[in-house]
């Protein structure tokens, strides 16, 4: 693989030039702005950008944002959220705020996020894809042959474990989504950075652990025991964790986890067919006391075998109907 060296003048070139697209995008026609251009541009433009930042957002029913959108999202259009009108000198009073297509000959009335399965759009209930419909509401289906679609709605099931059409696209301000308690991060001149405020916002939010996804583990799921069902990781870190709560003076839970350190050694004498089955024997124990309500018996009643049971009859009792 060749390597590509660059000079110290080169590699600040590069990064002014990314700088530059960031903050023009598709603002310049396609020319690159003159210096003096360039800062005539910012001047003008990033005041308000930054007081009236738009926060575009995918979310579900429960007010979890889903996907965060960005710069480059698509829209039902194809085109890109940096594609739509995104600054503002006013915000509009109207809401749901319209975000329309820029680019030429495009009808899209405001940007709609398109539901996907990782990069691939997801089908709509008439088995096209939602690149096959139409980019205005109720985004029909284009297809010819297609007669029955009423409108894009999909079966697809988010990571949240909702429906797809069950969420809907926001776009909201910085104090409207300040008042719903989701994070805003800090002001960025860069254009189009709609629901992006830092790494964690590329990440789904299920799995996203501030307030615009599911939001930080509780207490006592932090503070739980660690046990033999847990990561090798943790399971390892069980001596540290007993030093720091004898510590803090919690020699319960720090006797809990000496007693799972030692089960999990090897006693003398065991072989691992019998250590596998000690440690199997007290994740059962562990799983019928967390269990609510009776446990279930030890045993079980054996089937009844085919003479006890009702069919087939006896052959005196056929001998008798026969009769």
């Amino acid at each position: 693989m060749e390597r590509i060296q660059l000079s110290s003048q080169a590699q600040h070139d590069v990064q002014a030039y990314a700088e530059y697209r960031h903050i023009v995008g598709d603002d310049d026609g396609g020319k690159m702005f003159t210096p003096e251009e360039y800062e005539a541009y910012k001047k003008r433009v990033l005041p308000g950008r930054i007081k009236n930042r738009l926060y575009v957002s995918w979310t579900s029913p429960s007010g979890m944002d889903c996907v965060l959108v960005g710069p480059e999202t698509e829209c039902f259009c194809q085109h890109r959220y940096k594609q739509h009108k995104t600054d503002f000198e006013q915000l509009p009073s109207s809401r749901p705020i319209p975000l329309p297509c820029q680019v030429r000959g495009c009808p899209c009335p405001g940007y709609c996020y398109m539901p996907k399965n990782g990069g691939q759009p997801v089908r709509c209930h008439c088995k096209h894809l939602g690149t096959e419909h139409a980019p205005t509401p109720p985004y029909l289906c284009k297809r010819r042959e297609c007669m029955k679609c009423a409108g894009y709605k999909t079966s697809f099931t988010c990571d949240c474990g909702l429906p797809a059409h069950q969420h809907e696209t926001l776009v909201e301000t910085g104090e409207e989504r300040e008042a719903r308690g989701h994070p805003v991060g800090q002001s960025v001149p860069y254009k189009a950075m709609g629901g992006i405020t830092g790494f964690s916002s590329l990440a789904a939010g299920y799995a996203r652990l501030d307030p615009s996804g599911r939001g930080a583990p509780s207490a006592e799921f932090l503070d739980q025991e660690i046990t033999g069902d847990d990561n090798p990781f943790l399971r390892a870190h069980v001596g540290g964790i007993k030093e720091h709560k004898m510590r803090m003076g919690d020699m319960q839970a720090a006797l809990k986890d000496s007693e799972e350190r030692q089960s999990q050694m090897r006693r003398p004498g065991e072989s691992e067919l019998d250590y596998y089955e000690r440690r199997y024997q007290e994740k059962q124990k562990r799983a019928a006391a967390a269990r609510p309500g009776p446990p279930f018996p030890a045993t079980r009643p054996l089937r009844k075998s085919v003479s006890e049971s009702r069919w087939p009859p006896s052959r005196s009792r056929r001998s008798d109907e026969g009769a």
